[in-house]
């Protein structure tokens, strides 16, 4: 069964963007369809970023995309292709580029306080 990709984003305390999507994959694992979700999430957050810049806001920072998956974190700091990540659509890896590029940084969240897991 596919996964279901949330996200919320927000400017100050207002909610500005959101979207709910069925996966393209069947997800192996939930570490996989987190990952899967956290790099649809870092695709809009640069293209958010970008928009900001072209406003003349300049972003210093990176973005913080929060997960409720470790595993999927995990995946994202290791570049090493292990047996469990190997069959991970080589476009999803674009969060790690996004990362080590300073753009994008993901950080843990409990389920609990994941807003996104709404959708």
């Amino acid at each position: 069964m596919k996964s279901i990709s949330g996200y919320t984003f927000s400017l100050g305390s207002g909610i500005f963007s959101w979207a709910s999507k069925k996966q393209a994959t069947v997800a192996q694992s939930s570490a996989e369809a987190e990952y899967i979700a956290a790099a649809a999430t870092s695709n809009h957050a640069i293209w958010f970023r970008r928009i900001l810049e072209d406003l003349g806001e300049k972003q210093e920072d990176p973005t913080t995309i929060y997960c409720d998956n470790k595993s999927s974190i995990a995946i994202t700091k290791n570049p090493v292709q292990h047996s469990r990540t190997k069959h991970i659509d080589i476009k999803y890896h674009s969060l790690r580029e996004a990362t080590t590029r300073g753009e994008i940084e993901l950080k843990y969240c409990s389920t609990e306080e994941q807003l996104a897991d709404i959708y």
